[in-house]
C-alpha cells in the first residue's frame, strides 16, 4: 500500500545525498577533491551497509517516509529511486541536489569562477545520469549566473544531456541583476526546451548579517543536522531572496519579454505570496508613472505571478489559507524527500490544511500546476 493512493500527485521537491566519491565519474581531479573535503572524515561505510542489509530493506515501504536523509532508500542509489516513487504514490519528482547545491551557491559569491562552473557541469551531468533509470525522475540541472557569458553555454549544455528544470541562484550576483538583459539567452532556451527554471533555498542564512547570531544566547541548535542550517530566525529571512529575485524578473520585464517562461520557487516558503502580489501592484500604482521599465508591461505584476509562477509551501504553513488569498493556480505539493524538514506526512499535512477548497483547486495544487510549470519536456504538448 502507497503513502498515497487516493489522487495523481506530482512531487516539486526531492534531493539526491550526496556521497564524498559523488563526483569522481563526473568531474576533473580538482572539482572531486574539493568535494571530498567538505565531508571531512565523515565515514560512510556503515550507511552504505546498510542499504545492503535484507532486514533493513525489507522495511521500504513501511518506512519510505520515515527514514531520512542518508538512511533513506534511493537517496543515493539511483537504481533504488524508482521503489520510492511507488512507495510513496507519487507520479513524478523533480530531483536536486543536496550538498552540491549548497556548495554552488558558496561558489558563486566567491572569486573562483573556473571552479564554480566546472562544478555545476560535473553537478549536471550527474544529477541527469541519476535520473536516467527511470523517466519519473526529472533532473535538475544548475545554471550559474556569476558570468552572464558562460550561463547561457551551461544552460545549453544541461538541456541538451536532458536537464527538466534548470536551477539558478535566488540570490542576485555579486556584478550585476538577476534580471540582466544578457540572460535572456537562459530565459530562451529555457523557453524553446520546454522547461522551468528554479529557485531553491541553499544557505538558508545568506540574507541575515552574521551579528545576528551575537545574542548574548546559547548556540542554537540546527534541527536537522544539514548544511542548510534551518533555524527560526533564518526561516523568517528566507522569503527575501526569491521575493527581491522575483521582483527584478517581473519589474524588468522579463516576464513579458517570455510569456512562456515558468519559474517554480522551491522550499522558500509560500506565505509570503498573497502579500507580495499585492506590494507588487502598490510598487507599480506607485512608479509606472515615472519609470519606463513598468509602462512596457502589459499585465499587472501580480498576474505575471498567477500566470508565471508556480510555489512550494512548506508543509507547516496554512496552504489552504495562501491559496484563497494568492490565486489556485500557484501553489504544489512537495515532500522533500529524503530531508528531514520534508517531515514524515507531508501529504497528511497538506490534505488537513487544504480541507476546505473545493476539487479543482485541490487538483490543482496536488497535480495540474506541477504539470503547468514542467511544461511539455516532461508532460508533451504545448506550454
Amino acid at each position: 500500500m502507497a503513502y498515497i493512493e487516493d489522487r495523481i500527485v506530482h512531487d516539486a521537491d526531492s534531493h539526491v545525498m550526496e556521497l564524498p566519491d559523488w563526483f569522481d565519474a563526473f568531474a576533473e581531479r580538482r572539482v572531486v577533491d574539493a568535494f571530498k573535503a567538505r565531508f571531512g572524515k565523515n565515514a560512510f561505510e556503515t550507511i552504505v551497509a546498510q542499504h545492503d542489509d535484507a532486514d533493513y530493506r525489507s522495511r521500504d515501504a513501511d518506512d519510505v517516509m520515515a527514514r531520512k536523509n542518508y538512511a533513506a532508500i534511493g537517496s543515493f542509489r539511483p537504481n533504488d529511486r524508482p521503489s520510492v516513487l511507488d512507495n510513496m504514490g507519487v507520479a513524478t519528482q523533480l530531483v536536486f541536489p543536496t550538498s552540491a547545491n549548497v556548495w554552488l551557491e558558496q561558489l558563486e559569491h566567491g572569486d573562483d569562477r573556473e571552479l564554480l562552473f566546472a562544478t555545476a557541469r560535473a553537478t549536471n551531468r550527474a544529477q541527469v545520469e541519476f535520473c536516467r533509470v527511470d523517466p519519473r525522475l526529472l533532473a535538475v540541472a544548475y545554471v550559474p549566473l556569476a558570468d552572464r557569458e558562460e550561463a547561457p553555454k551551461i544552460a545549453a549544455e544541461a538541456i541538451e544531456a536532458g536537464a527538466k528544470a534548470l536551477l539558478v541562484p535566488w540570490a542576485c550576483p555579486r556584478d550585476h541583476a538577476t534580471s540582466h538583459v544578457d540572460f535572456d539567452r537562459v530565459w530562451a532556451q529555457a523557453v524553446d526546451a520546454g522547461v522551468p527554471i528554479l529557485f531553491h533555498v541553499g544557505v538558508a542564512d545568506r540574507v541575515l548579517p552574521p551579528s545576528h547570531k551575537i545574542n548574548g544566547l546559547p548556540v542554537v541548535p540546527d534541527f536537522h543536522g544539514g548544511e542548510e542550517n534551518f533555524r527560526s530566525i533564518s526561516y523568517m529571512a528566507i522569503p527575501h531572496g526569491p521575493m527581491q529575485a522575483l521582483s527584478m524578473l517581473i519589474l524588468d520585464g522579463v516576464m513579458e519579454r517570455f510569456p512562456a517562461l515558468k519559474l517554480g520557487i522551491i522550499e522558500l516558503g509560500a506565505s509570503w505570496i498573497p502579500g507580495f502580489m499585492r506590494q507588487l501592484d502598490s510598487a507599480f500604482e506607485a512608479f509606472s508613472r515615472h519609470e519606463e521599465r513598468l509602462q512596457t508591461l502589459n499585465l499587472k505584476p501580480s498576474e505575471y505571478v498567477r500566470r508565471q509562477v508556480r510555489v512550494t509551501p512548506y508543509p507547516t504553513e496554512p496552504t489552504g489559507w495562501i491559496i484563497e488569498q494568492s490565486a489556485p493556480e500557484i501553489c504544489m505539493f512537495s515532500s522533500d524527500y529524503p530531508h528531514v524538514e520534508g517531515g514524515r506526512n507531508p501529504y497528511g499535512r497538506f490534505e488537513r490544511s487544504t480541507e476546505d477548497l473545493d476539487d479543482a483547486a485541490l487538483d490543482a495544487f496536488f497535480r495540474r500546476n506541477f504539470e503547468d510549470l514542467m511544461g511539455r519536456a516532461s508532460f508533451g504538448g504545448s506550454q
